[in-house]
């Protein structure tokens, strides 16, 4: 008997794979070696050198483990990120993941483009004497600058996977260099034990709960695109150990920097403004000149490359007729329209920063669901010829698998609750607890359902 088919999947056969050790390496480094990151580290100056370096180190390390096991299911079967998600969530309630996704990298593509189009403006200011953004008519420079990123992006991303693959293996280079240089400079203006010893203004001062909740919320991304790179490579230590330690030492390395030039940069000016911890303001106030705005700017690339891709890769299951190619572009021209918003509604950091919380609220929950369901109850054994098949094992109800559904609306209900109690909220953050519980809800839930179903059948 022939089944209704729900579009169509293809998994990247091993014979197929020509994505290296040193490619995926490589590619996790420069995911987190950029400007979003180093403003992370800024906006977490606010905790202080101790509190923030220490919040760094643990959600770093819990958030990429859950990388390297999202890494492992795309090496295992082959297949994307979001694609993985209908054994989960069903067929068509593989949607919401994929909307989620969708919103989240084309929104940190959109601040990365914002942020590096900032550098654009100061290295206008720096040729031509034109206001720089920030003050009266600087936005000229910054629109200017996000349609020039823009331009960049859609060359990054014109051949996909390969592009990609290529953008990294330049982008890393320039990656080591800068940060080495930034680090002397930074070390040399201010000393270690100065940034050790300093405090953020109580005003502005921020809790580690709050300081854990931040950097979740951006270490999490990548583990819903984890897959989209690991289906590529032919090595399971590359999807798993590199992933883990690339994606760690950008994070760290880019974090730290940003951290310590804020710190420095307060301590220099005598005055701390979480508003201009982006590396433009920073590289311009230690006087490291254009060479290294340009290779902000260079470094934006890389990760957004990245971004991008996860974004048109959920696009493509949401439409199944879509190829690769067009739906980056088509998400590339999205992230640049996002990129205007802090110039109409809020100030950049008011809108990162409710974007931050948005994705913690919703990205955590996903993530426990769809890790849970492959390791722990269905213990790795997907087929690959019921991703797409209506009546199938991954229709469920209509295509939708209500009990991952609830378990995750439970734990975005959770975690909006979390946020309300003061001492998690100020000590270990929602984010890692509310996941905890909705991983337990689920698997409890789809442990009994498994057991009633062989119970009938028997």
């Amino acid at each position: 008997m022939k089944h209704k088919q729900f579009g169509k999947v293809t998994a990247v056969p091993m014979a197929e794979r020509a994505m290296t050790n040193w490619d995926m390496f490589a590619t996790w480094i420069g995911a987190n070696a950029n400007n979003g990151t180093w403003y992370i580290g800024g906006v977490i100056a606010a905790a202080g050198m101790l509190t923030a370096s220490t919040t760094l180190i643990i959600t770093g390390v819990l958030s990429y483990i859950l990388l390297a096991l999202a890494s492992y299911m795309g090496y295992k079967t082959g297949l994307p990120a979001m694609v993985l998600t209908r054994a989960s969530f069903g067929l068509r309630g593989s949607f919401i993941p994929s909307i989620i996704n969708l919103v989240q990298f084309i929104g940190w593509a959109a601040a990365n483009t914002f942020i590096a189009a900032i550098s654009i403006s100061v290295i206008f200011k720096d040729l031509f004497g034109w206001a720089v953004y920030g003050s009266k008519g600087g936005n000229f420079g910054l629109i200017l600058g996000i349609i020039i990123m823009s331009i960049l992006h859609l060359i990054s991303i014109s051949l996909g996977e390969k592009s990609v693959r290529m953008i990294e293996r330049v982008g890393i280079i320039l990656v080591f260099i800068f940060v080495i240089w930034e680090t002397v400079v930074v070390l040399k203006t201010v000393s270690l034990q100065d940034i050790m010893q300093w405090h953020a203004p109580a005003k502005v001062a921020m809790t580690s709960g709050a300081a854990v909740d931040v950097l979740a919320a951006f270490n999490l991304a990548w583990v819903t695109a984890a897959a989209d790179f690991s289906r590529f490579t032919p090595k399971k230590q590359a999807a798993t150990t590199l992933s883990f330690l690339g994606a760690n030492i950008g994070l760290f390395w880019f974090t730290f920097v940003g951290l310590m030039a804020t710190i420095a940069t307060a301590i220099t000016l005598n005055a701390f403004d979480p508003n201009n911890s982006d590396p433009s303001t920073i590289a311009s106030k230690l006087g490291l000149g254009s060479l290294a705005l340009v290779v902000i700017i260079i470094t934006s690339t890389t990760a957004n490359a990245v971004n991008l891709m996860a974004a048109g890769s959920a696009l493509t299951n949401m439409f199944h007729k879509l190829r690769l190619t067009p739906a980056l572009w088509l998400v590339t021209i999205g992230a640049t329209i996002v990129s205007f918003i802090p110039l109409v509604v809020a100030s950049f950091l008011d809108s990162f920063i409710v974007f931050l919380d948005a994705i913690g609220m919703f990205l955590g929950p996903e993530i426990a669901v769809f890790l849970v369901d492959f390791f722990l109850v269905r213990k790795g054994a997907y087929v690959f010829d019921e991703f797409t098949k209506i009546d199938g094992a991954y229709w469920y109800n209509k295509g939708v698998n209500w009990v991952a559904i609830i378990a995750w609306v439970l734990g975005v209900s959770l975690y909006f609750g979390l946020k309300k109690i003061t001492f998690i909220a100020d000590t270990i953050g929602a984010t890692f607890v509310s996941m905890a519980l909705t991983a337990a809800i689920y698997y409890v839930a789809a442990q009994f359902i498994m057991n009633s179903k062989r119970g009938t059948q028997v």
